[in-house]
């Protein structure tokens, strides 16, 4: 063999392991066939119910709905909630269903449901009535993060209550997935949290936009939590540089950094069967001063989590904060805006990426 030859064909086998090896091997492949749907809290300004919500996102032609907040629902009685299930399963639609915070000492715990451990039976019980394989609830928001204990004695409140439920969720075949929500987890953290209640049981409902808020690279974080990942409640977000550290801004999908089709192709090894469900919350702006030594006082720094973020905020781009206008114009032109959010991402997602289950 020519030494020219021999150098060539070296380097391309090497340059192929290392491609195999790469945690977004075969990011540049075909997209493959994964559910879409959308969360409902995408279009909360519409104050819509479970009929209209069906009908919403079977006119988008989704897969699945989402309907992350329980008061959506209306009646709660099981033959109230039978008639969704049957209404969705006429659109071809696969509901997921959700709520909030079920550690009991969280500032965003609320008593609407009774205590954390009535909270999350209530949930199981709605969950297999329904049809959902899973349902999403939430340790709280970063808010716990300054309360007495930190992260770490919120985590353990919350791991108690989903032990002295685990029987009640084997015996419903119901997974419970615990979301990385506003600020509250790291990605590492949401992942202790999990393993530490059990996997046999508790999963994650993977929130990409939310990731930023513990200045994460979304991408990276779910190479920690996509194993676990059961559900989830996705957006894109534009990350950009300031003198004091980044500012975050969530936004249609393929209107942020997200590589999308990298995304969908690791969603693909890392939790193939679990839908990818679009929750945009576009509009406002969130600063981050974590250039401040003072903001590390309540967050876990890890350099080499933290230089990914930071380059993210590199390649990052301002944006203008929306805001819809003051008076009786204010609600329509909410609405139109989350409407024109939701479908601008699903129409991506199916058009541009190739997923979805539906012609």
């Amino acid at each position: 063999m020519l030494r020219r030859t021999f150098l060539q064909t070296a380097a391309a086998t090497t340059a192929a392991a290392a491609l195999a090896r790469s945690p977004l091997a075969g990011a540049t492949a075909a997209a493959p066939k994964i559910a879409v749907g959308l969360d409902n809290f995408a279009v909360r300004e519409m104050g819509w119910k479970a009929p209209q919500l069906i009908d919403y996102a079977a006119s988008l032609k989704c897969d699945t709905l989402f309907i992350s907040d329980l008061d959506a629902l209306g009646s709660l009685d099981d033959s109230a909630l039978l008639a969704v299930r049957r209404q969705a399963e006429k659109a071809g639609l696969q509901l997921y269903v959700g709520s909030w915070s079920i550690c009991p000492t969280s500032k965003g715990f609320k008593k609407n449901w009774g205590t954390a451990e009535e909270h999350l039976r209530l949930g199981i019980r709605v969950a297999k009535t329904l049809g959902s394989p899973t349902f999403r609830t939430l340790l709280g928001g970063m808010a716990d993060r300054k309360t007495e204990g930190g992260i770490q004695a919120r985590i353990a409140d919350t791991v108690a209550v989903l032990k002295a439920c685990r029987r009640d969720a084997l015996d419903a075949g119901i997974k419970i997935a615990m979301e990385n929500h506003g600020g509250d987890l790291h990605s590492w953290e949401c992942r202790q949290l999990i393993e530490s209640a059990g996997t046999d049981f508790v999963g994650c409902n993977f929130d990409s936009g939310n990731a930023a808020w513990t200045l994460e690279d979304p991408l990276d974080a779910f190479e920690t939590l996509g194993p676990v990942t059961i559900c989830s409640s996705l957006r894109d977000q534009q990350v950009w540089d300031t003198p004091e550290g980044a500012a975050v801004q969530w936004t249609a999908v393929g209107e942020g950094l997200i590589d999308w089709k990298a995304f969908a192709a690791r969603w693909a090894q890392l939790c193939p069967r679990v839908p990818i469900m679009i929750e945009t919350i576009s509009g406002a702006q969130r600063m981050f001063p974590y250039k401040q030594p003072d903001f590390w006082k309540d967050y876990d720094r890890r350099p080499d989590k933290l230089a990914k973020f930071a380059a993210l905020a590199q390649r990052g781009k301002p944006r203008t904060a929306w805001k819809a206008p003051a008076g009786p114009e204010g609600k329509k032109a909410n609405q139109d805006f989350q409407k024109s959010e939701i479908e601008k991402s699903i129409t991506h997602l199916r058009t541009h990426i190739g997923l979805g289950l539906k012609a």
